[in-house]
């Protein structure tokens, strides 16, 4: 049964970096075919595809924040890490991650996660 967890500070200043660490247990992000994704919900907004990184390490982001997002993974621990730069108050969110199957429309489209961490709130406020 896999597991995961989200970790980081729930509190960034403007103009700083968004760090958040997902650890995951009970199986293996180097798995094929999963996919392991960021998406995140605003408040009083739906569920919004972040970016992720695949069983393989390829890496791949939301076309509006690319240029601001860093998914990266450390399979020695068996977690994969976001980085969102130059945040605003409108990045303020709960942030999740979740599990995507290769088999299904991975891993953009959040329905298709089967496996979801608690999420947890990243507050945006200087």
């Amino acid at each position: 049964q896999v597991q995961l967890q989200e970790s980081g500070p729930g509190l960034v200043k403007p103009s700083q970096t968004l760090s958040l660490t997902c650890t995951v247990s009970g199986g293996s992000i180097t798995t094929k075919y999963y996919y392991w994704s960021w998406i995140r919900q605003p408040p009083g907004k739906g569920l919004e595809w972040v970016g992720a990184v695949a069983f393989s390490g390829i890496t791949y982001s939301s076309p509006s924040l690319k240029s601001r997002t860093s998914i990266s993974r450390d399979t020695s621990k068996n977690q994969f890490t976001l980085q969102l730069r130059s945040v605003t108050p409108e990045d303020t969110a709960v942030y999740y991650c979740a599990r995507c199957t290769g088999t299904l429309n991975c891993p953009t489209n959040v329905d298709n996660h089967d496996s979801w961490g608690q999420g947890t709130q990243v507050t945006v406020s200087s």
